[in-house]
């Protein structure tokens, strides 16, 4: 399993366009392929700009990650910083064949 953690982590809440910080634990049994870390972060770093709710960015994270590396198994948790006194983490998940 390889695990990557990015603690820097930024999008943009659709409501008010204020950045929303996270930590995103990506986990991942690889199949053929592993993606490189810095294209990684420069995939990430698109979301800067990019208004999405948690759950949907975490779920689209995901997603492309699993077709652009087509993995055995694939876990991402995004820890998001509190807002309003509320911390939010979400956790997504793919396994091969399901």
């Amino acid at each position: 399993m390889i695990e990557t953690i990015c603690p820097e982590f930024t999008s943009l809440c659709p409501k008010t366009g204020q950045p929303d910080f996270g930590t995103l634990t990506i986990s991942y049994v690889p199949d053929r392929l592993c993606f490189e870390l810095k294209s990684l972060k420069l995939y990430l770093q698109q979301f800067r700009n990019h208004g999405a709710f948690y759950e949907d960015v975490t779920n689209r994270i995901l997603d492309d990650l699993v077709a652009a590396t087509k993995p055995r198994s694939m876990k991402i948790t995004a820890a998001f910083t509190p807002r309003g006194g509320i911390r939010t983490n979400v956790h997504v998940e793919y396994r091969a064949g399901n």
